[in-house]
């Protein structure tokens, strides 16, 4: 009987160290869904920054040619300014 009582004590015992330590344990569980709203947070930024990066392909695609921001890349790239302009650093 009290090899019984024994047994039983470390099986219940292993069963509450996986239920809460183990791979699929609680504490786990929290560290999983913790990493699932930072990656959540992270996938958000990515997306707006991805909807800006398509918003400008377009504006200086073939089809559609914003000429302000036309004009505000050649600018920055070949670092020209104006004689009516201000350069404000």
């Amino acid at each position: 009987m009290a090899v019984f009582s024994v047994l039983t004590v470390l099986v219940c015992g292993y069963f509450f160290y996986a239920a809460t330590q183990g791979p699929y344990g609680l504490y786990e569980r929290g560290r999983i869904e913790s990493d699932e709203l930072l990656l959540g947070q992270e996938l958000t930024k990515l997306i707006t920054t991805r909807k800006e990066a398509q918003n400008r392909a377009h504006r200086l695609s073939d089809d559609y040619l914003d000429l302000d921001l036309l004009d505000e890349q050649s600018r920055k790239v070949l670092g020209m300014v104006r004689d009516d302009e201000v350069i404000v650093r």
